[in-house]
């Protein structure tokens, strides 16, 4: 009897035993599907932002000047003088080089002085046929020679005129090319001149982009000299054929450069803006995708704590490391930024750290 019994009490105990560790692994059992051993999951959570966004179509183009021009002698003879240093800027029709013109005004003081003998001859006889002295017709010979002396000194003021090189346009000149005294011909360099006031870009788009295009319609450009800073301009022209071969067409934008810090030949990326608009955003570590779905963990407060939501989103563009969310997010809420993988759906977590929201509000 005492065996007995004590066999009973030994398999009691072994059964209590079994429940004991039962009830332990169907508890470790359901915390695992709550969370990772019964504790809080440690996530980096981010805010739901509104980021503006748009289509961006971009492309790279190389800056003019808004009117560009050589500066070249008109007629051979040395330099007299140079008016200008190397990148001064300059208004319309200012002086830049003067020529050589000794002989020029001599001939043209010798063309002046048979001028005036021609118009005191014709002044005398016009004097003398008012007095019925001198026939009509030597007033019309006195008139032709004066016409023909007058002639010959505005040929000779135009012969000056091209010794004296003038600014077409107001700009910044280039570097000279040339000193005081030296021979210079027609179509020698003397300098160059930009009307660097506005930045002309022309860049080519594919013609699935034609329609989108009109002019007025705003762009950002970029250039390596300035990195992060955003230039802007409009479309001033779009050109009216598409090249058959390349099948894109050929877009001129312009940008202000009053202050000239942008410079004729820099290369720079555009970007063409259209269907501006605004919706939430969200880091791109914070999607998951299972085959075609998309989703995100949303953090809810509730009584029992932090826990994190499963919640399916309409993806949009993605841009900088955010994307845009079309549906299924508000702005406010927040999301499980990384650590994603650990989540359980309704699984308790603790924040440990939040992602900063990005400095601009624009994609």
């Amino acid at each position: 009897m005492r065996r007995a019994a004590f066999l009973i009490v030994i398999l009691v105990v072994f059964a209590i035993m079994a429940g004991v560790v039962l009830v332990r692994e169907l508890t470790r059992a359901s915390d695992a599907e709550r969370g990772f051993g019964g504790f809080s999951t440690p996530v980096a959570v981010a805010e739901v932002i509104e980021m503006e966004f748009a289509d961006v179509v971009s492309a790279i183009g190389t800056a003019r000047a808004n009117e560009s021009v050589t500066i070249t002698a008109k007629v051979s003879d040395t330099i007299s003088r140079i008016a200008f240093e190397s990148g001064q800027r300059v208004e319309g029709g200012e002086i830049l080089v003067e020529q050589t013109d000794r002989e020029e005004a001599a001939a043209l003081n010798e063309a002046r002085a048979t001028q005036r003998q021609a118009r005191q001859e014709n002044e005398r006889f016009e004097d003398l046929a008012a007095r019925g002295i001198a026939p009509a017709q030597r007033i019309q010979e006195t008139q032709a020679e004066l016409d023909r002396a007058t002639s010959r000194v505005r040929a000779v003021e135009a012969r000056m005129a091209d010794r004296i090189i003038r600014a077409p346009f107001a700009g910044r000149v280039g570097l000279r090319n040339v000193s005081a005294g030296e021979l210079v011909g027609p179509g020698d360099v003397l300098a160059t001149l930009d009307d660097d006031s506005v930045i002309k870009l022309d860049f080519t788009v594919p013609e699935r982009f034609f329609a989108a295009l009109q002019t007025g319609l705003e762009v950002q450009a970029y250039s390596d000299a300035y990195p992060g800073e955003v230039f802007n301009g409009v479309i001033s022209e779009v050109e009216s054929r598409i090249d058959p071969v390349t099948r894109s067409v050929t877009v001129r934008a312009e940008l202000s450069n009053e202050d000239g810090r942008l410079r004729p030949g820099m290369l720079m990326t555009i970007e063409v803006r259209r269907g501006e608009r605004t919706n939430a955003s969200i880091p791109e570590g914070a999607l998951i995708r299972v085959r075609e779905d998309a989703f995100v963990y949303v953090i809810v407060d509730g009584d029992a704590g932090m826990t994190a939501q499963r919640r399916p989103v309409q993806v949009g563009m993605r841009t900088g490391g955010r994307l845009e969310i079309l549906d299924g997010l508000e702005p406010g809420e927040r999301v499980v930024s990384e650590g994603t993988h650990r989540v359980q759906p309704g699984a308790p977590v603790q924040v440990v750290g939040d992602e900063p929201s990005p400095a601009g509000g624009h994609a």
